[in-house]
């Protein structure tokens, strides 16, 4: 937040400054997470790092955060992701026809960094009101990086964005009123109301918040439905496929590969820890739900024409895996889709991105405009192979380890749900390998012979998902390591004390 507000301080005149400033303020960032996860202690206590301070004593909130093994690996994957897209987007502040004004790009910058110091926020809060208020907060700047950058259908697709999360928001919102409401009964187990995530789970885990399965039917449902449009989980996706398209490469990757992984995130830290019952009674259901979304997400993107709209059904798709993954409640799946929610973001994003590369050398996202790009940009075409593959996750890349583990998870406990999951595997490979047939390969269509490969600075954003995708796709451990601890709490608690 510090950083938005200097690159918001830079003069006017001075766009290049101010987005060396915001590059400058991401990376430092990256290195305090980086020294977070070295000092982090997988075998000691649940949270670590814990900062706690009064914030509303009338309502008992706190400001209160703290790290676990699940909020470490997405705090991590957003502190590496914003440098590399405030890269790849260094020049989307310029492009923006009608503004007619030089700070579009310290705007923009700022904009990415307040998502940023956001979504951090959500990742380590241990106070149910401070996450809400964040949780809901980060819609503004997003609003904005939507609607104020992109294609010429952005403010629909902006205003869409919004009125599908706002929604959703109040239904929570409501939820964490009746919360507190909950907590504040004179013959509850507190002395007075309380929004304290640790201690609300541990008297939910031990059967002695003494409420009514009804009513804590009830708020769980009003917590999901937030989190099932935020994800974004089968049927309420639909404002995600405009979003992306509309959005700059950028800030498309931002939301799908960071801002929609808060949704699944709070599925595992607040849904399951909160409400250990009706995550019970509802599993089956969300289930269903998932698995109806892999599949979906993934038909739809094989008949798509245009590119850009193709990866955004996968995200669809993949989605499914992950919220399959929490619900099935095995250690195995809820690890896995942990790690999946990592490998998304790191595929998703050099997928997006490297399409995007293209996308603004030939100026069209329809496939059909396309072919022939490997004889003339191999590396571009090389790349965007190898983030494609780890979208169908091919073995020794990412996505296939966390996959892998969703599948196995839940076929002990949900066998069908996960033989049609590994069914659309096969979808999968097609709409990808399709995609990359029809736009890489085959002779140079017209139009397409003086595309330039990938630059240098393209290749600082590229080359390092690309790693990243290799390493952990052969030595995913230390992601693990840290993952596992905190998924067998998290399913301690939501079975309800029981190992």
């Amino acid at each position: 937040m510090l950083g938005a507000i200097v690159v918001a301080l830079v003069p006017a005149a001075r766009p290049t400054v101010a987005r060396s400033v915001a590059v400058g303020f991401a990376a430092g960032t990256l290195a305090v997470s980086v020294a977070l996860a070295v000092s982090f202690d997988s075998g000691g206590d649940r949270y670590q790092f814990v900062e706690d301070h009064a914030w509303i004593a009338a309502f008992g909130a706190r400001y209160t955060l703290g790290l676990d093994g699940i909020g470490l690996v997405l705090v991590l994957l957003t502190t590496v992701l914003t440098p590399l897209l405030l890269v790849a987007g260094w020049n989307d502040g310029t492009r923006v026809a009608n503004y007619g004004s030089r700070r579009v790009s310290h705007t923009y910058m700022a904009l990415i960094l307040v998502v940023e110091s956001m979504v951090l926020v959500s990742f380590t809060a241990l106070d149910v009101l401070l996450f809400y208020i964040f949780f809901e907060a980060m819609l503004i700047p997003m609003y904005f990086l939507i609607g104020g950058f992109g294609g010429v259908h952005r403010t629909r697709a902006a205003v869409k964005f919004l009125l599908y999360n706002l929604f959703g928001g109040l239904v929570m919102l409501a939820a964490v009123i009746g919360l507190y409401v909950v907590t504040a009964r004179p013959d509850g187990p507190f002395d007075g109301g309380t929004f304290d995530l640790r201690a609300i789970a541990d008297a939910a885990a031990s059967g002695g918040l003494g409420v009514d399965p009804m009513v804590l039917n009830a708020l769980f449902l009003g917590f999901m439905f937030a989190f099932a449009i935020k994800a974004p989980l089968w049927p309420f996706h639909s404002w995600l496929p405009d979003a992306a398209v509309q959005s700059t490469p950028a800030t498309a990757v931002l939301m799908m590969s960071v801002v929609d992984k808060v949704g699944t995130f709070a599925m595992l830290r607040f849904c399951l820890e909160l409400f250990p019952g009706p995550s019970q009674t509802f599993a089956p259901w969300i289930i269903t739900l998932a698995v109806i979304g892999i599949v979906y997400g993934a038909i739809l993107a094989i008949g798509q024409t245009d590119m850009m709209r193709l990866i955004a059904y996968t995200s669809i798709s993949h989605f499914g895996f992950i919220i399959l993954g929490i619900f099935a409640m095995t250690g195995q799946s809820q690890a896995g889709a942990t790690l999946y929610m990592v490998n998304h973001g790191i595929s998703t994003a050099a997928l997006f991105l490297i399409a995007g590369f293209l996308v603004s050398r030939r100026g069209s996202r329809a496939i059909a405009d396309y072919g022939g790009v490997q004889k003339v940009a191999p590396v571009l075409a090389g790349t965007f192979l190898i983030s494609g593959l780890a979208t169908l996750s091919l073995p020794g890349l990412a996505p296939f380890v966390s996959e892998f583990l969703v599948l196995i998870g839940t076929f002990g406990r949900y066998g069908v749900a996960a033989i049609v999951a590994a069914g659309a595997l096969v979808l999968s490979a097609i709409y990808i390998l399709w995609l990359y047939q029809r736009v890489m390969t085959g002779p140079v269509r017209e139009g397409n012979e003086t595309v330039p490969d990938l630059v240098r600075r393209e290749l600082v954003v590229v080359v390092p998902l690309i790693a990243l995708l290799i390493v952990l796709g052969v030595y995913p451990k230390p992601a693990l390591d840290v993952i596992t601890p905190a998924v067998q709490s998290t399913i301690v608690d939501s079975s309800g004390g029981q190992r």
